[in-house]
């Protein structure tokens, strides 16, 4: 699989691109960790969003299951309680949509809590989405590429392992 290394500046502009898309005000924000908190930090300062939770969503280790197997049910490690979610709108960020599984998931319960989701990430990989028609509802760029942000380190065998 190609790698594609995204500087700072490129996160500045991907940031820029998913701030123009936005066609809705937002009322909380809901990061996933730990891919949506950087880019999640930034879109809450520019957006002036002061209410900030966090999701963390734990799936088996996909490299070395086969498609079919990726379509187990997440583990919600740590997740808003319903009332903070209830009737919101609730903007969900990640940094990549590779399988959809996490934002899928996240929209999901989101809402089953009775909140409006809207899912946004700054890469979508329409190659490797397992969700067919489904799709981010908003995202800054398109690719087929492992992208790596510049607030990660050198890969160790869990970063490799990641939900892309």
């Amino acid at each position: 699989m190609r790698k594609e290394l995204v500087s700072w500046e490129e996160v500045q502009h991907l940031i820029n691109l998913l701030i123009q898309q936005f066609e809705h005000d937002f009322e909380a924000m809901l990061m996933v960790t730990r891919g949506g908190i950087v880019p999640g930090g930034m879109l809450a300062e520019r957006m002036g969003l002061a209410e900030i939770l966090t999701a963390a969503v734990d799936f088996p280790a996909q490299m070395e299951i086969a498609r079919q197997k990726m379509l187990v049910f997440p583990k919600f490690v740590q997740f808003p309680d319903d009332e903070l979610l209830r009737g919101r709108r609730i903007l969900v960020v990640d940094d990549v949509w590779g399988s959809g599984r996490t934002s899928t998931a996240v929209k999901n319960r989101v809402s089953a809590a009775g909140g409006v989701p809207f899912t946004s990430v700054l890469h979508f990989n329409p190659h490797r989405n397992l969700f067919d028609n489904t799709r981010p509802d908003y995202f800054a760029a398109s690719t087929d590429a492992f992208i790596v942000y510049p607030w990660e380190h050198e890969p160790t065998a869990g970063w490799a392992m990641r939900d892309y």
